[in-house]
């Protein structure tokens, strides 16, 4: 047992399951004499339900996260080079990547059955924006073993939606004026513009949040409709066999009330029979005693005749 490959074993685990597996594994180094190892597992902390979703969307979407990572890297290059039409590009990639890696994050928790709400996949996205954001952070996320959330970092151009359309706008053709009065209008209309695109984003994530969250309701309504089917066929089979099973009592009954009845003629049989043997061997017992009377007479009539003639 090593800190690499218990710490790879715990979190993989769900939050729930972690501190348990953990106090155990700790246990199990002090029993082996291995105190430093027991201390740094035990100070190894549960993850938060957002940063154990991160985590299993990193694990378990490789490919994507690589994506997302080198996604991150492409952003950053732009932003250093001051490349407007790349950060545009590279901006619209950005949003549709972030919120497919939501949408794939709310299905692997519901998979692993451990649904999550909007506020949790609102923290896997502030993490999806760190890890554009900072390096640091992209290798962080990409071993899976986050304990928290990480905090998307603020000024980054390239995350904000009107950062690129900025950048690569024209310079804005003013009235004459002070310069200071002219770049103070500019400000005020690229705040407005960024304002309702903001709007019209945080709109877009609504309605993309609310069709996930119907998506989810419609999967669980069928799940539930496919449960009810099923659980009425068995109910209907079931009635069947009581159906099936109370006949045949019925049945046995009957036939039980039938040897019922010729038990009792069977015994009223046996009580005449008997009666009818006990008046036989009375008859018998009489007709022998008549017999041998006869025989003694017949013999003392013979023997009388002997003695006469």
């Amino acid at each position: 047992m090593d800190l690499e490959s218990v710490t790879d074993e715990l979190f993989r685990l769900r939050p729930e399951e972690f501190t348990a597996a953990r106090d155990r594994r700790a246990a199990e180094a002090v029993r082996a004499g291995d105190r430093e190892l027991a201390r740094r597992v035990k100070a190894l902390r549960r993850p938060t339900l957002a940063a154990w979703v991160s985590n299993l969307l990193a694990r378990e979407r490789p490919d994507e996260a690589g994506a997302l990572i080198g996604l991150g890297e492409g952003l950053r290059d732009a932003h250093r080079t001051l490349d407007g039409g790349r950060l545009r590009e590279l901006g619209r990639a950005q949003r549709a990547l972030v919120a497919s890696l939501s949408r794939q994050a709310g299905l692997l928790a519901d998979e692993a059955g451990h649904p999550v709400g909007e506020d949790v996949l609102r923290e896997v996205e502030e993490t999806l924006h760190a890890v554009l954001a900072d390096p640091g952070a992209a290798q962080e996320w990409a071993t899976g073993r986050l304990s928290r959330p990480l905090a998307a970092v603020t000024g980054f151009p390239e995350l904000a939606p009107d950062a690129a359309d900025r950048l690569a706008a024209p310079p804005t053709q003013s009235a004459p004026g002070p310069a200071r009065e002219r770049g103070g209008g500019a400000r005020v209309t690229d705040l407005a513009e960024a304002r309702e695109r903001r709007r019209r984003e945080q709109r877009r994530e609504s309605l993309e949040r609310a069709r996930r969250k119907a998506e989810r309701a419609g999967g669980e309504l069928r799940a539930r409709e496919e449960e009810l089917t099923r659980v009425r066929a068995e109910a209907e089979r079931a009635e069947e066999a009581e159906g099936v099973a109370r006949r045949r009592l019925e049945e046995l009954a009957a036939e039980v009330g039938a040897a019922e009845d010729r038990g009792r003629a069977a015994r009223e049989a046996v009580r005449e029979v008997h009666v009818r043997l006990r008046g036989a061997e009375r008859a018998w017992q009489a007709a022998r005693r008549a017999a041998e009377t006869a025989e003694a007479e017949a013999r003392a009539a013979a023997e009388a005749d002997d003695d006469g003639g």
